[in-house]
């Protein structure tokens, strides 16, 4: 990665699309420490010292702080990625959103349109609830219609303006800008997290017992990112042999290729699903002021609450855990058989003449694509939720409440791992254009 770095300095072209991404990033990272006109900056923070959900923690995560400090960029890019993935879904369940898809370039940019305006909707919905939400419970210094419209009207151009930035970097800069962004509040937690687990393992120990924390600490850091990476990387590929043609004198055909299907087909996106459907309830208790009571509602809540998970003195509602690692493997399977059709891949290799050796065209084919995706998909959810349980058991166990977790390294080292690529790709197409020049 490092080579690929240096190698990608030495190229002009290059280096400015990587020095204009970072000086995106900077801004970024300037605009998150702007706060909201009208806010209490306090009130946020006592908020979160109460509540220490996985649901808060990982959108402060994916915020970078924003949220906790209730910046004009509290709202981050979220409302983007919510819209991105209902347009997907939306993609697949309306023919003529479909054929917009199928219609090259012109039908792609009608679709990223309309995902831009469904952002801003979500955009002003979400920043509404929060504005009346939180601002009857003191957000807000003085709570009225004026107020609490400038916030609304402030993280709605903030989430816009991210918007913006993440697509000028896609544009002129190098990798996927939106999660780029993404990444770098996700990465912009770190420094505080650490030093949280430092404060709370290692300081005021023993220099035994304090170095054998760090090390352990490390070690398990460590071992989620190489599992990751394998994770990420891991494909089973079929083999596809394609039938010879005689067109005049000549012959055709005859090579051999795969079908490459990662293990973890479906990304991150059932690990996100599964928790936002199980922290819904618990975001729309707090807005409500509910959830602290003795009832059963309440009790359920707690259940769902991934703070309470794994704790040796509340181990009564760790049932919550075996309903998330539930949800993630029916999202798992929900989603990829949205995103990818055995039967389409089977009738384009039946129209190419190609086959995988050993399985008849046709119906054999889809069968058989179907029982291997099956087999990985399961593979691939049980390495997310390992990835996912592991800091949920010591947060749990040990009460280490930081905000980076297995979504936050799952979407660190996919998103790093493809931007390399790209620049790999970029440099590949550079020498490749220099080669035919000369």
């Amino acid at each position: 990665m490092f080579k690929t770095v240096r190698r990608a300095f030495q190229i002009a072209d290059v280096r400015k699309k990587i020095l204009y991404t970072f000086m995106m990033l900077i801004v970024i990272r300037i605009g998150s420490e702007l706060p909201t006109p009208g806010v209490d900056p306090d009130f946020i923070q006592d908020f979160f010292a109460q509540n220490t959900g996985e649901a808060f923690n990982f959108f402060n995560a994916i915020t970078g702080g924003s949220f906790e400090q209730m910046s004009v960029l509290a709202l981050s890019i979220t409302p983007y990625i919510t819209s991105s993935i209902i347009m997907q879904l939306l993609t697949i369940a309306i023919p003529k959103l479909e054929e917009m898809h199928k219609d090259g370039e012109d039908g792609r940019k009608k679709i990223a349109a309309i995902t831009r305006y469904l952002t801003v909707v979500l955009s002003l919905i979400q920043s509404t609830a929060m504005a009346v939400g939180f601002g009857r419970q003191g957000l807000l210094k003085e709570f009225n219609f004026v107020n609490a419209a400038i916030v609304v009207l402030t993280l709605t151009a903030g989430s816009a303006f991210l918007m913006w930035c993440g697509e000028r970097i896609t544009e002129k800069g190098v990798g996927n800008g939106i999660s780029i962004v993404l990444v770098i509040n996700i990465i912009s937690r770190i420094p505080s997290d650490m030093a949280t687990l430092y404060e709370q393992f290692v300081k005021g120990k023993s220099l035994a017992s304090g170095g054998l924390a760090a090390l352990i600490i490390l070690a398990i850091i460590l071992a989620l990112v190489v599992f990751v990476i394998f994770l990420q990387d891991g494909q089973r590929r079929i083999a596809v042999q394609y039938s010879q043609k005689m067109q005049g004198r000549r012959m055709f055909g005859g090579q051999s290729t795969y079908i490459p299907l990662r293990v973890n087909t479906a990304g991150v996106i059932p690990i996100i699903f599964a928790s936002s459907l199980m922290q819904t309830p618990i975001l729309i208790a707090t807005f409500l002021g509910k959830g602290d009571g003795d009832g059963i509602g309440s009790e359920i809540l707690r259940g769902l609450n991934q703070s309470n998970w794994c704790n040796p003195q509340q181990l009564q509602y760790s049932w919550g855990l075996v309903v998330y690692i539930i949800l993630t493997v029916f999202f798992a399977y929900f989603y990829t058989s949205i995103t990818f059709n055995p039967m389409e891949i089977a009738n384009n290799m039946k129209k190419s003449g190609g086959f995988i050796p050993g399985i008849r065209p046709g119906k054999p084919t889809v069968e058989y694509l179907t029982k291997i995706l099956n087999y990985i998909i399961f593979i691939g959810a049980c390495g997310l939720i390992l990835v996912q349980i592991v800091p949920i058991f010591f947060n749990g166990w040990l009460g280490a409440h930081v905000s980076f977790g297995g979504t936050s390294l799952i979407i660190i080292v996919s998103v790093i791992l493809e931007t390399i690529k790209q620049i790999e790709s970029q440099m590949l197409v550079r020498n490749y254009k220099g080669f035919l020049n000369s």
